[in-house]
C-alpha cells in the first residue's frame, strides 16, 4: 500500500497550526464546565452531616421509591409507545402510515410540565371525559363511580411517557428502517409471526437505539420539577429542591444532589454493563425489507395504535390550551405574558447562539487539528445534559454567588463603586446555565453534520493554500449553515421550555414563558397561563417538525 503523498504529508502537517490560544479557550471552557460539579462536591463535603438523619427518615425512603419506580414506568412505556409504533410504521402498510411516520414525533414538542397541568385537566373531575361518564351513566357525584386519578406515580408515569417516546420512536424506527431484509425474509420463511419476529429479532437488533431512546427519556424524567409537584410525586430532584428552598437547608440540598448524580451514573453504568460486548448486526447495505399488508381488523389496530399516542400526547395539551386561551381573549391581554415571552425569547437565543458557536469551535478545530484531547474535552462539556437543572443551578449559584460578593468588596473598597450581583443577579447565570446543560445537543447535532463532510474536501483546501480559519470560514461553514441552523434550532427550543434551573436561578422579578405558566398553575390557575403554554408548545413544533421529516421518510 502507497504511503502518504507530499501533498498529504504538507497539508496534515499544516493542520497542527493552531495557536496555542485555541488551546487555552479549550482548557478555559473545560474548567467552565466544571464549576458547578466542583462547587457541588465542595459544599457537600465542608458541610456537617446533621440534616441525614431526618433526610434519612422522612425524605429519602419515599423519594428513592418513587424516584426509581417512575423511572421504571417511563422506560416501561416509552419502550412499549416508542418501539411499537416505530415497529409498525418501518414493517407494515396500513392507512395513514406514511402520515403516522413523522406526526408520532410531535408531542415530543409539549413540554412535561404543560403535559401534566392540561392531562389533569382534561381527566378531571370538572374535565371533559368525567363529565361524558356523568352523562351516560346518571352519576351525580365522584362517589358514584370510580374513574383513575393521575394524580398517583403509574399517572405521572403515563403522562411522561406520552411525551417522551418520541425519543424512542426516532431511534428505534431508523434503526428497523435500516434492518437488511435478510434476517426478517429468514423468519416469514420459517413461519415466523410478526409478533415472534419483534420479540426474537427486530428488538434484540434495535436494543442499543432503544437504550439511548431510554437513556435520553429518563433523564428529562429526572430533570423534572414541575410535572412531578401537580402529579403528587416526590422524586430525588423535588426532594432537593425542597431541601433547598423550603427547608432552607443548602448543605443538605447539595448532599441529596450528589446522591442524585450517583443515582444517574449508575443508570448509565448498569446499561452498559447490560449491553456488554455484544456485537449487533449492521444490514445498512441490504434492500429494506418490504413491508406487510394489513388488513381487516389488525390494520385499524395498528391505525389506533399510532394515532392514540399522537392525540393523547400532542392533541390533549392543545385541546385544553386552545379552549382556554379564547375564553381569556374575553378577558384581555395580559402584559405580563408579553414581557414573559420577550425575557424567554432573549435568553433562549443568546444560550443558542453561544452553545452553538461552543459546539462549532470545538469540532473545528478538532477536526482540523487532528486532536483527539480537544474532541474528548467536547464530549466532557456535553455531560452537563445528564444532570438536572435542579442540580445544576446548586452548583452554579454558589461560586458565582460568591464570586460577585468578592468583587464588589474589591470595587467598593478601591474605587468606593459597587458592582452588585453582577452575574449571579443577571440573565447571565440564567445563559451559563442553559448552555451548560443544552451543549450536548449542539455538540451532537454539529459533530453529526461534521461526520458527512469528506476530509479530502479539507486537504484540498490546505493544499490551496487556505489557513484553517479559511478552510472554516469559506468552506465548512457554507456546508454546514443548515445543521447549525437546526443546532441553535433544537437549543432554542429546549431553553425556551426549561423550568427546573430557571426557577432557582432567575432575577429578581424576571419572569420567563416557563416559570409563568408554573406560577399560575401552581395557585390552580392554568386558564391564565394558557396563552404562554399554548406558544411554548407551538414554538416548539416547527423544530421537531423539521427533525422529524428529515430522518423519516
Amino acid at each position: 500500500m502507497a504511503g502518504p503523498t507530499t501533498l498529504q504529508k504538507s497539508a496534515h502537517k499544516r493542520h497542527r497550526s493552531f495557536s496555542p490560544v485555541a488551546g487555552l479557550v479549550l482548557f478555559a471552557l473545560l474548567g467552565l464546565i466544571s464549576l458547578p460539579f466542583l462547587a457541588l462536591f465542595g459544599i457537600a463535603f465542608s458541610g456537617t452531616l446533621d440534616a441525614w438523619p431526618h433526610l434519612l427518615a422522612n425524605v429519602l425512603p419515599r423519594s428513592l421509591f418513587q424516584t426509581f419506580a417512575l423511572l421504571s414506568l417511563v422506560a416501561l412505556g416509552t419502550s412499549l409507545i416508542g418501539a411499537g409504533t416505530a415497529w409498525l410504521t418501518s414493517v407494515f402498510e396500513f392507512p395513514l402510515r406514511r402520515l403516522f411516520s413523522w406526526t408520532l414525533v410531535l408531542p415530543l414538542a409539549v413540554p412535561t410540565y404543560i403535559a401534566a397541568y392540561t392531562q389533569l385537566e382534561f381527566f378531571d373531575f370538572s374535565g371533559p371525559i368525567q363529565g361524558f361518564v356523568r352523562n351516560i351513566g346518571g352519576y351525580q357525584n365522584f362517589r358514584d363511580y370510580w374513574f383513575p386519578d393521575l394524580r398517583s406515580l403509574w399517572g405521572a408515569g403515563l403522562v411522561f411517557s406520552l411525551v417522551l417516546y418520541p425519543y424512542v420512536y426516532m431511534t428505534t424506527r431508523l434503526t428497523f428502517a435500516r434492518q437488511g431484509s435478510s434476517a426478517l425474509d429468514a423468519c416469514r420463511s420459517l413461519g415466523a409471526k410478526p409478533s415472534r419476529m419483534f420479540w426474537q429479532v427486530g428488538l434484540p437488533m434495535a436494543r442499543p437505539a432503544l437504550a439511548a431512546g431510554v437513556a435520553i427519556a429518563l433523564m428529562e424524567t429526572l430533570n423534572d420539577i414541575g410535572a412531578v409537584e401537580i402529579l403528587g410525586v416526590r422524586t430525588l430532584t423535588y426532594a432537593v429542591f425542597e431541601t433547598w428552598l423550603n427547608r432552607d437547608d443548602l448543605v443538605g440540598a447539595v448532599q441529596l444532589a450528589i446522591m442524585l448524580l450517583i443515582v444517574i451514573a449508575f443508570l448509565v453504568w448498569s446499561e452498559r454493563k447490560a449491553r456488554g460486548a455484544r456485537n449487533y448486526a449492521n444490514t445498512s447495505r441490504e434492500r429494506p425489507p418490504a413491508r406487510l399488508h394489513l388488513t381487516g381488523i389488525r390494520k385499524w389496530s395498528a391505525v389506533s395504535a399510532c394515532a392514540l399516542p399522537i392525540l393523547l400526547g400532542l392533541g390533549v395539551p392543545i385541546f385544553v390550551l386552545g379552549t382556554y386561551t379564547l375564553r381569556r381573549f374575553d378577558l384581555g391581554f395580559d402584559s405580563v405574558i408579553f414581557s414573559a415571552a420577550l425575557n424567554s425569547v432573549l435568553v433562549a437565543t443568546i444560550s443558542a447562539l453561544i452553545a452553538t458557536a461552543i459546539a462549532y469551535g470545538v469540532i473545528q478545530y478538532a477536526r482540523l487539528s487532528r486532536n483527539k484531547q480537544v474532541a474528548t474535552t467536547g464530549r466532557i462539556a456535553s455531560l452537563g445534559y445528564a444532570v438536572p437543572g435542579t442540580v445544576l443551578a446548586i452548583g452554579l449559584l454558589i461560586p458565582l454567588a460568591s464570586f460577585d460578593n468578592w468583587l464588589d468588596a474589591v470595587l467598593r473598597s478601591t474605587f468606593g463603586m459597587s458592582s452588585g450581583l453582577l452575574i449571579s443577579g443577571s440573565i447571565g447565570i440564567l445563559v451559563y446555565a442553559y448552555v451548560l446543560r443544552f451543549l450536548a445537543i449542539s455538540y451532537g447535532t454539529v459533530e453529526t453534520g461534521f461526520g458527512r463532510v469528506s476530509p479530502h474536501i479539507d486537504l484540498v483546501a490546505r493544499s490551496l493554500g487556505r489557513t484553517p480559519t479559511e478552510v472554516a470560514k469559506q468552506v465548512h461553514t457554507p456546508i454546514m449553515k443548515t445543521v447549525l441552523g437546526a443546532a441553535f434550532l433544537l437549543v432554542f427550543v429546549d431553553s425556551m421550555k426549561e423550568l427546573s434551573a430557571t426557577l432557582l436561578l432567575r432575577p429578581f422579578n424576571f419572569e420567563t414563558l416557563s416559570t409563568y405558566i408554573y406560577d399560575r398553575a401552581s395557585q390552580s390557575a392554568l386558564e391564565d397561563a394558557s396563552l404562554a403554554a399554548l406558544v411554548i408548545v407551538l414554538i416548539g413544533l416547527l423544530p421537531v417538525y423539521l427533525i422529524s421529516r428529515a430522518p423519516l421518510k
